[in-house]
């Protein structure tokens, strides 16, 4: 059974065009994943096309995340694999265990994965994926895989090593910009030793609200993160962060973000059209989860 709806009596009109959209322009993958969340669609269906994108070392790449266009496995695009497992309760599929020994093997001797491996290089992708030929370690996205194998209780040594790394990290860097604190948090949202990651909450929460790390423009154009970038759902850390109408405000926001299309836009400059639509498929999917999780009226499945 997949994920509950909405009040269905609610106008759909949004909803409607969003799928439209999805289905017009997305990925095989994300037209599943749609189906599944939002249509009752089957799992399995999810997870055959999430294998495609799977290598015969245990790793994902294949463009998993679309911004790079190398088929070799990439840590990033392990990220993305358990987020969508995460999303159709997948955490069961023996892919898990051979990923984690991918991870393992791949890892350096801290236990920390790097942003992206050298092999990246050799194909299209965005400036910021091009790496050194010997790239160190980083929390993102380690942190964030990490988080998602401690969430479902995964047992395995190099959850261990990358639990390590992940404290040995924060101690040493307080982690600055969206992207390495999103990371971090669903690290410390999800770690075994609560007492410590309550104060590095605590300390991550002092500094982004003294901080520009969250847009408050909500008309802010380019790479820039409101609030709903933080609590994409009405719990956890980042829900905490904001007041009910700093969220009802970003609703309202996100919901005239949808475009003529149906689609919602990204905020980067894409490799290419193709690419630009893929994340759009995937971006779109994500507003529609954002608001059915807060009730927004007019993106409800129609009943």
């Amino acid at each position: 059974m997949s994920a509950g709806h909405t009040d269905p009596s609610r106008d759909s009109q949004g909803f409607v065009r969003a799928r439209d959209f999805v289905l017009r322009n997305a990925r095989l993958l994300d037209r599943r994943l749609f189906a599944y969340l939002f249509e009752d669609g089957p799992r399995e269906a999810v997870l055959d096309a999430l294998r495609a994108y799977r290598n015969a070392d245990g790793g994902f790449g294949n463009a998993l995340e679309p911004d790079k266009r190398c088929p070799e496995s990439q840590p990033v695009d392990a990220e993305v694999a358990l987020e969508i497992l995460d999303l159709v309760d997948g955490s069961d599929d023996p892919l898990v265990d051979d990923l984690c020994d991918w991870l393992d093997r791949n890892a350096d001797a801290s236990g920390g994965l790097p942003f992206a491996l050298p092999s990246v290089n050799a194909y299209p992708h965005a400036p910021w994926w091009r790496t050194d030929p010997d790239p160190p370690p980083w929390i993102n996205p380690t942190a964030a895989i990490v988080a998602m194998l401690t969430k479902w209780g995964v047992d395995h040594t190099w959850v261990r090593r990358g639990t390590a790394f992940c404290w040995s990290r924060l101690e040493e860097e307080q982690p600055t910009g969206f992207d390495d604190l999103r990371c971090a948090i669903a690290f410390l949202e999800q770690a075994g030793d609560r007492a410590r990651a309550e104060s590095w909450l605590e300390k991550v929460r002092s500094y982004l609200l003294s901080s520009a790390e969250i847009e408050r423009d909500l008309d802010a154009p380019g790479y820039v993160h409101p609030p709903l970038d933080w609590a994409p759902l009405p719990k956890g850390f980042g829900y905490g962060l904001f007041e009910r109408s700093e969220l009802s405000a970003g609703l309202a926001a996100l919901r005239s973000a949808q475009g003529e299309d149906g689609g919602w836009p990204i905020k980067w400059q894409a490799v290419s059209p193709g690419v630009e639509l893929e994340w759009r498929g995937r971006v779109t999917i994500d507003a529609l989860l954002t608001l059915r999780a807060y009730q927004a009226a007019g993106f409800a499945p129609p009943g």
